[in-house]
């Protein structure tokens, strides 16, 4: 599993496939499908960058787009965790977390959780923020890697050091233009 998952964001990251080319190699990219118009248009160019590049791309809540892609598997959201399932063999999977509910459910289907709001996000979907302690709690009971979301940045990452976690998480991620 990557260190570092890099997620889309319609408003923030309004070309996904230039994006696609700037993450470095090893990271996952996770394409959210919420809000988009012609998904597979840019679905297949990422899916294809991201092979070429070694990178990880999962398509979210859409796990026939991720398979006729080429995609590496699937995100479930927390609202989509009622359609989830396992991917094809050896395709990833990783799901949301926003409550220990969501936590226990990803179990069942999930390689990596994504848990959320970690620090204070300017995500209009943030809730309150739970801490890194809290966080370090979740990891614990979790079977699987637990990726830290929300309000992650440089200085936010120092304090998620040695706390069990699998990595981190963002969107928007500041990664530079070639």
């Amino acid at each position: 599993m990557p260190a570092l998952f890099i997620l889309t964001d319609p408003q923030r990251t309004p070309d996904p496939v230039s994006l696609a080319a700037r993450v470095p190699e090893g990271c996952g990219l996770i394409l959210r499908t919420f809000g988009r118009d012609a998904l597979e248009r840019v679905a297949a160019p990422m899916a294809e960058i991201a092979r070429a590049r070694g990178v990880c791309l999962l398509i979210s809540a859409d796990l026939e787009l991720a398979w006729r892609v080429g995609a590496r598997g699937v995100h479930w959201p927390q609202w989509s965790q009622s359609q989830a399932r396992r991917p094809w063999p050896g395709a990833l999977a990783t799901a949301s977390a926003h409550d220990p509910g969501a936590l226990r459910r990803a179990q069942s289907f999930a390689d990596a959780v994504l848990v959320s709001p970690v620090f204070a996000s300017n995500s209009p979907s943030a809730g309150r923020p739970m801490g890194a302690f809290r966080l370090a709690a979740w990891a614990r009971r979790s079977r699987q890697p637990v990726y830290a979301l929300g309000g992650i940045n440089g200085a936010t990452v120092r304090r998620l050091t040695g706390l069990g976690i699998g990595g981190v998480a963002a969107v928007g991620a500041a990664i530079p233009a070639p």
